[in-house]
């Protein structure tokens, strides 16, 4: 087993999923700290410099540069440690399964039915007949998203170890907590970071590149009713959660997730619950125009004002905020432009052409790049994030790591900074 697919196992194993109804504690869950405290450990292990693990769960190292290096611009990457809260995430049992084709049951789930991949669900399955894939046991997530990626960058540094002669120019590297539930790299010190620049290894199949995310906002929709008896509450009884359901009524149905792709934006109810007294909605509100954002806030004001002019009162009320950016409002300067060359360049070293993917999502770097760190994003090379279907191909993995070599290769050259 390699280096890197070890690591990523190992990893993998540590029960470290984020949970969003404690957003305002930072790390969101404790065990966080666990992945933190050994990825830290194994950087230390590896010879890495200042590595600190943060009162918050943030890890930070430094590698230094190659012989010749050390005067060019220091090279960032950052992954984050939590994995999803959608589905179960503790106990996470990897494994490694070949594929031969078809149908590959993965195991059982928790509701005692098959768990399974074939190219019905993942048509990219077909190019993988006879590959090594990593995945859950069927009960969980597997956590490649983002393990995937904290694994690559620590055997990247594992293989530059090795060999001392490979050239790179110093390098930091930081491992955050809670991207899963939108905070992330919100509290990573860029100074003691220290990278202006990087990449962000948190995306999809070998190849893609993500350079433009959607602008993001999430909006908390209250009502407040009047419980009256039933046999009396004609003219009376103000039904909290009837008042959500007028409400989602007005919300375009045709502008949901499940109806969107590419450069569509989208409102997604998130969360609901409530009783004849009251009810809440959550809504996360996401496009890659800024003014389309706007518009859509706006729609859901004139929603939320429509539904308490029908009650003649005010039983709803509406908390908007913005959650990050599309980072394409940083990194296409041309200043940057050399974060999207290298990259293509080093995928097209490991035979992969780059494909730039509009990310309908966001990552770290939807903060960092308005934070002084400007970063694209690169493939992870997890497929099914977020469920237990999750799968690794070992193959893209192994490939992957030889392209982050290359790429900080191309750092080691002046032109590559300042193009």
């Amino acid at each position: 087993m390699s280096d890197v697919v070890d690591r990523f196992m190992r990893y993998c194993a540590v029960a470290s999923q984020s949970d969003p109804l404690s957003a305002d504690v930072v790390p969101s869950t404790v065990c966080q700290f666990d992945i933190a405290r050994m990825v830290a450990d194994d950087l230390r292990e590896l010879g890495a410099e200042d590595v600190s693990v943060s009162e918050h769960a943030y890890v930070i190292a430094h590698w230094p540069a190659s012989e010749g290096c050390e005067d060019l611009p220091t090279l960032g990457f950052c992954c984050h440690i939590d994995t999803a809260w959608q589905t179960y995430g503790d106990v996470v049992r990897p494994q490694l399964k070949r594929y031969e084709g078809g149908r590959m049951t993965i195991g059982v789930g928790r509701d005692g039915k098959e768990v399974f991949v074939s190219p019905e669900t993942n048509e990219c399955l077909e190019h993988m007949v006879g590959w090594d894939l990593v995945c859950s046991d069927g009960t969980s997530l597997l956590g490649g998203d983002d393990k995937a990626g904290v694994a690559l960058v620590v055997s990247l540094l594992a293989r530059l170890k090795e060999n001392p002669a490979l050239p790179h120019p110093r390098l930091a590297v930081s491992f955050v907590p809670d991207e899963e539930i939108g905070h992330g790299a919100a509290l990573l010190d860029i100074d003691e970071f220290g990278a202006s620049f990087g990449y962000t290894i948190d995306g999809g199949p070998l190849g893609e590149c993500s350079y433009e995310t959607f602008n993001a906002a999430e909006a908390k929709v209250r009502a407040k009713g009047l419980s009256v008896h039933t046999g009396t509450a004609k003219g009376t009884m103000i039904n909290a959660s009837e008042a959500i359901f007028k409400f989602h009524a007005l919300v375009p149905p045709q502008e949901r997730p499940e109806f969107t792709e590419g450069y569509d934006g989208f409102y997604y109810l998130e969360r609901i619950e409530g009783n004849c007294e009251e009810a809440l909605a959550d809504y996360i509100i996401r496009d890659h125009d800024a003014a389309k954002v706007e518009a859509r806030k706006e729609t859901m004001r004139r929603a939320v004002e429509f539904v308490n002019q029908t009650y003649g009162q005010e039983v709803l009320t509406i908390e908007i905020h913005d959650q990050y950016r599309n980072l394409a409002d940083v990194v296409c300067k041309p200043e940057y432009r050399h974060l999207i060359d290298n990259a293509r360049e080093a995928f097209a070293s490991v035979g992969t052409e780059m494909e730039c993917v509009p990310m309908r999502g966001g990552t770290d770097g939807s903060q960092l790049s308005f934070r002084g760190f400007a970063c694209a994003n690169l493939s992870a090379c997890y497929y099914n994030a977020h469920g237990v279907r999750e799968f690794v191909p070992v193959p893209e993995l192994e490939a992957m790591l030889d392209m982050l070599q290359e790429l900080v290769a191309l750092y080691a050259r002046p032109q590559g900074a300042a193009e």
